[in-house]
């Protein structure tokens, strides 16, 4: 009895089940049967559905709204070249026309993407399932939609031929922008129709289809297109879509883009595709393009428009004054990273220069502007700006004879662009004045691999090894972009703190709700003390003159203004980069064919745009003083705090190695420093400078009068200790008299 009643309870049990389970089946399959294949006939009327707006720093101002002139073609079939349908089948699928309209092993991997990252915006894996995305299931961003676009992928393989279902593919791809369709596509990037495509021509915009943004061919990954495009190209030759002589043929063939056109509706175009380029790499083309989202940036649309402003006026001057017919601007707030302003040309529009290639993320060679790297950590090691460094003629190869001062066939002795030598330099006024040779010197004291990482943790991260380079480094022989040279800068304006560079205050979905928002989140990457004496050397207005003048440009008598200026040895790269504690404004001025301008610094070329845009921001911004950095420690040893005199009591007048271990400068003296490989040719520079410059030994002079006995051009023994000792010279390398 007890069994039965069991029995009973389980039989109803599995009933539940059962019925349950049929239930959920029946629903599942009226829900699947409920999904319904729109008309898809007309694609000329439908419209990107949520349409994303890029906005000002206040949300007010809306500098680009991404779905706005969308431009679309509809073309049959037959008036798409076979060579599109060969590029696009190779590189997106390849096994389109037998397939039932899924690929289950890529779809397999999409779904467990979308698990794993909750993200459910993977992109369909065939040409089916981006048509249905593309038309149907735009916007949809529930957790069923992979389900629901693999289903309807499958009706619409049923529904359609293979050939009206690519054709529906190639009139609907997004291309960049506002560019959709294949005939569009052709029309703006070639100037002729999609039939009369090349095979290359084909092969490119088949590259771009995968990320129009990044693979854009009028954006800074250039070489990523062309790699897309090679990849196209073994594509359809793998499959058999080609032949290898077309291969062969087709891959070395050179394509000419027409010049991008004017769109419509945009402010600060370089800024809004540099926020386009970083959205699309975070949250990917599709949300992007179909999201609907709302991009509050960091951008002040006041400067923003002076920028450009002043970048087209000199554009103008300095084509006629100097052959340089391009510029950009970048200007950041160091207290958050954000940018301000970013101008990537004189002139976004200007076809003659590719003036939407944007300069100000592209590398150029930063000439001076790199020497407050080394010389801070030169102070993160204990040297002051009081330090001592000989401007003489030196040879800087140790396989070079010490008198050799050429830089051919291996050799190095730099020289400043007026050919002449000043002899004793305290760092402050070797960097003010951005003297070469002592900033040589600098550069092998601080070490090439300490002067690169502090480079890297301040934001210059793309220089590489210490092997990529020679001492030459300090002169600007890396390469570096004017976003990222601007924003380390704004590390020694914020007191040796790094804001990264930002371009995005908030992103916002249609319904309001914030999926990121920015704060800052400031680490220290340089000392407080290396960061207060490169701005106190960059801001001494008495250090500068004897290079600049007492009146120049670069000094702002209202308030304190930190800047460096950098021109490259062949004049192709002009550079400024000044600061106070609360803004960082860097300008570039050049060729973008790299050709060289006229030979002038950048204190002619550069500096005049610089400060008009200074005098322009400054009165927006609370007048801040730079922090003095704190004075040196007496008990130095003479060397490090600008006292010849002492150091001529203490050993004679010699170059900086002779007193100090360059890792330790303020511990003990070496016991024997000819053994440093630069000893030698540094001294022999020193001696001969003093040797030709017999009257200038009374800059060397202490706080008391004395007149230092010379004979020869040399500084000769004496018992009195008031007076200079003698000058001594390892074997083998006293000058000629």
């Amino acid at each position: 009895m007890k069994e039965r009643r069991k029995d009973n309870r389980l039989r109803n049990k599995l009933f539940i089940v059962l019925t349950i389970l049929l239930v959920l089946t029946g629903g599942v399959f009226l829900w699947i049967a409920s999904f319904r294949i729109p008309d898809l006939s007309d694609l000329s009327e439908r419209k990107v559905l949520q349409s994303t707006k890029i906005y000002d720093r206040t949300g007010n101002v809306l500098l680009y709204d991404m779905a706005q002139n969308v431009r679309r073609t509809i073309i049959p079939f037959d008036q798409i070249s076979p060579n599109v349908k060969k590029a696009t089948l190779a590189i997106e699928d390849h096994d389109f026309y037998t397939h039932g309209g899924i690929n289950i092993t890529s779809l397999v991997r999409a779904v467990l993407v979308d698990l794993t990252t909750f993200s459910f915006n993977q992109g369909g894996s065939t040409i089916t399932q981006q048509v249905v995305k593309n038309t149907i299931l735009t916007g949809d961003k529930t957790p069923t939609r992979k389900l629901k676009e693999m289903l309807l992928a499958i009706k619409l393989d049923k529904a359609l031929p293979k050939d009206e279902i690519l054709n529906l593919y190639l009139n609907e791809i997004p291309y960049g922008g506002s560019i959709y369709g294949v005939e569009e596509a052709a029309q703006s990037f070639f100037g002729k129709p999609a039939l009369n495509l090349t095979l290359p021509e084909s092969a490119y915009l088949a590259a771009m289809q995968n990320a129009p943004t990044f693979y854009s061919p009028y954006g800074n990954h250039i070489d990523a297109l062309e790699a897309r495009k090679n990849l196209v190209f073994k594509e359809m030759l793998s499959n058999k879509l080609i032949t290898q002589e077309e291969y062969d043929v087709g891959i070395a063939e050179k394509v000419t883009f027409k010049p991008k056109t004017s769109t419509s509706g945009i402010r600060a175009p370089h800024f809004v595709f540099f926020v386009i380029d970083y959205l699309a790499k975070k949250y990917g083309e599709d949300l992007l393009q179909t999201g609907g989202l709302k991009i509050t940036t960091t951008i002040d649309a006041d400067i923003q428009a002076k920028a450009e402003e002043l970048g087209k006026q000199y554009g103008v001057t300095n084509l006629q004054k100097f052959h340089a017919d391009n510029n950009a601007i970048v200007v950041i707030d160091p207290k958050s990273g954000d940018i301000l302003a970013m101008t990537g040309s004189k002139d976004y529009f200007d076809k003659t220069i590719n003036g939407n290639f944007n300069v100000a993320t592209a590398h150029r060679q930063p000439g001076s502007t790199f020497k407050p790297f080394v010389y801070s950590t030169l102070f993160n090691k204990g040297y002051t700006p009081n330090t001592i460094l000989f401007d003489a003629a030196t040879q800087f190869s140790a396989n070079c004879a010490s008198n050799n001062f050429t830089s051919d066939n291996g050799c190095y002795s730099p020289v400043d662009y007026d050919g002449t030598y000043r002899g004793p330099m305290t760092i402050r006024n070797a960097l003010a004045q951005s003297i070469n040779v002592p900033a040589v010197k600098a550069l092998y004291l601080a070490g090439m691999q300490a002067s690169i990482d502090t480079a890297a943790s301040m934001g210059l991260t793309g220089l590489g090894s210490p092997s990529q380079y020679g001492l030459s480094l300090v002169l600007g022989g890396g390469e570096v972009t004017p976003l990222d040279m601007t924003s380390a800068y704004s590390v020694f304006a914020n007191d040796g703190m790094r804001n990264p560079y930002n371009a995005v205050l908030k992103i916002q979905e249609e319904s309001g709700k914030v999926i990121e928002q920015y704060t800052p989140n400031p680490t220290r990457v340089l000392p407080e003390e290396s960061a207060r004496k490169i701005s106190s050397i960059l801001s001494d207005n008495a250090a500068r003159t004897p290079a600049y003048g007492s009146n120049s440009v670069l000094y702002v008598p209202t308030q304190d203004v930190a800047v460096k200026t950098g021109t490259t040895n062949d004049y192709k790269d002009a550079w400024i980069m000044g600061y106070t504690p609360n803004i960082t404004v860097g300008m570039w001025v050049g060729n973008n064919e790299n050709t060289p301008m006229d030979k002038k610094v950048a204190g002619y070329i550069v500096a005049p745009m610089w400060r008009d845009m200074m005098n322009y921001i400054l009165p927006k911004f609370p007048v801040e003083s730079f922090t003095p950095p704190l004075p040196d420690d007496p008990t130095l040893k003479p060397v490090l705090r600008n006292d010849l005199a002492g150091e001529a009591y203490t050993g004679g007048i010699h170059n900086i190695l002779h007193f100090v271990n360059k890792n330790d400068p303020t511990g003990p003296a070496p016991s024997n420093p000819t053994s440093d490989p630069q000893y030698t040719n540094w001294e022999y520079g020193v001696q001969a400078w003093l040797a030709a410059n017999p009257l200038s030994l009374n800059l060397l002079q202490p706080q008391t009068q004395m007149t230092p006995v010379i004979q020869n051009g040399i500084v000769v023994p004496t018992s009195d200790p008031n007076i200079f000792q003698t000058v001594t010279y390892p074997a083998g390398t006293a000058p000629a008299q």
